[in-house]
């Protein structure tokens, strides 16, 4: 409405003032100490009360547009852009990629603030807190937090969900995944290997309690029954012992008793969910293969870059990897019986191995490896064996027909055998 203006409370407050200085009831050194400004500041304020009245308090912008904003022409182009290509992307993602599409760079909070008048985008609710916050870790691999998200990356490109296996450095917040299709003991191995020949070995893994990483309650009452230790394969190769002592990695492995307890990787777990999602569509992937490419081709390294942040301490945690067979370490060990025949019978084949002697084996055990790559190894007394597969499973040999079977003895009624110890003697 013409003529009238819109005044914020501070301004309000300053008119009851400078009206007391009007009046001789207050000086402008003491009215200045009041509005909370300088001598000098409260001297010019007055001086445009007394020019134009209620009305010089106002800023001289309001009403006007602003000295930063954007020409209409720029903004329709960027908004029709978005309607076309980005429609369910989040502001930030999309400000990125208008970016690299040529248009004018823009704050993703300008063009949420467009989208929010556009309707094409709504207010989230702000949850409030529950966990209480735990501060990173000082050194660079002294935690690193290991989890699967099993969602649909495809979308409808592909049939089902699909695992991505995540490991996120809790002091830095570097992070590195591997697609495969569900959270299995080898994809885990698989991506420990690959931060292992990235970074090192990292001190400790944080995990959640599934079979993959610990064993389950039924192996331990059954460990503690038989007194024995259990472990599962994954535990094998990352041992909490001393690494020097039984030769493997030495990772401690500390288990998360809720999924907020490893926070750092269940909000990289979503960034993911957000982000790579939309990239495969872009891309037009609907496989595995293709989208460990995408992964391993630029997109962790732009992860890394945006989000990832100094440790406290420059130390770093990572250990070499120098004189550690990893091949031999991140494999499936299972212990199988050997027959006098040299034959040892697994995953329902039998193989042959390699007679050391005539003889038949000294141990009736034999180590048996299955590598990532599906190689098997058969070690026998700390020696790997030479083996071939058998086409079938060997038949033991029968006797023949001609021969006769042996007659039971059947000793006679007065025999020494049927009598007792005191007719023996007396006899």
């Amino acid at each position: 409405m013409k003529g009238h203006f819109l005044m914020r409370q501070e301004q309000r407050d300053r008119i009851d003032v400078l009206k007391c200085v009007r009046k001789k009831l207050m000086r402008l050194k003491e009215a200045s100490v009041v509005l909370g400004v300088s001598y000098r500041q409260c001297r010019r304020i007055y001086r445009c009360y007394l020019d134009e009245g209620e009305s010089g308090l106002i800023h001289r912008l309001i009403g006007r547009p602003s000295n930063r904003a954007i020409d209409p022409g720029p903004r329709e182009a960027i908004l029709r852009r978005y309607k076309q290509r980005y429609p369910d992307f989040g502001p930030t993602l999309a400000a990125e990629k208008l970016s690299l599409d040529g248009y004018k760079r823009i704050d993703h909070e300008t063009l949420r603030q467009w989208l929010v008048k556009e309707g094409l985008w709504h207010k989230r609710r702000k949850r409030s807190g529950h966990r209480t916050w735990r501060q990173r870790r000082a050194h660079f691999g002294e935690l690193v937090q290991m989890d699967g998200s099993i969602h649909r990356w495809f979308e409808g490109r592909a049939d089902g969900d699909y695992c991505l296996m995540n490991m996120v450095d809790d002091a830095t917040g570097v992070t590195m995944s591997l697609f495969d299709k569900e959270e299995t003991t080898a994809c885990a191995m698989m991506l420990l290997w690959e931060w292992i020949g990235r970074y090192g070995i990292p001190a400790a893994l944080y995990t959640d309690g599934k079979n993959v990483y610990v064993p389950s309650q039924r192996s331990n009452l059954r460990a503690q029954e038989s007194g024995t230790a259990v472990m599962t394969q994954f535990g094998r190769a990352c041992p909490e012992s001393d690494f020097r002592a039984c030769q493997k990695l030495g990772i401690r492995i500390i288990t998360a008793k809720s999924p907020q307890a490893k926070g750092r990787v269940e909000r990289s777990n979503g960034t993911y969910q957000d982000r790579l999602v939309k990239e495969l569509r872009l891309a037009g992937i609907s496989d595995i293969n293709s989208a460990n490419k995408l992964l391993h081709g630029g997109f962790i390294d732009q992860l890394n870059q945006k989000f990832s942040v100094e440790p406290r301490e420059r130390a770093d945690f990572h250990r070499t990897a120098l004189g550690y067979d990893l091949e031999s370490i991140f494999c499936i060990e299972q212990e199988r019986a050997i027959t006098r025949d040299w034959i040892v019978r697994f995953e329902n084949n039998c193989y042959q191995l390699k007679r050391q002697s005539k003889y038949g084996p000294a141990s009736g055990k034999v180590l048996v490896r299955k590598y990532l790559n599906s190689e098997l190894h058969f070690n026998y007394r700390g020696q790997d064996m030479n083996y071939e597969q058998l086409p079938q499973r060997p038949v033991p040999v029968q006797r023949q027909s001609g021969t006769k079977n042996k007659k039971k003895y059947t000793p006679p009624l007065d025999h020494p055998w049927r009598c007792s110890w005191k007719n023996r003697k007396r006899a």
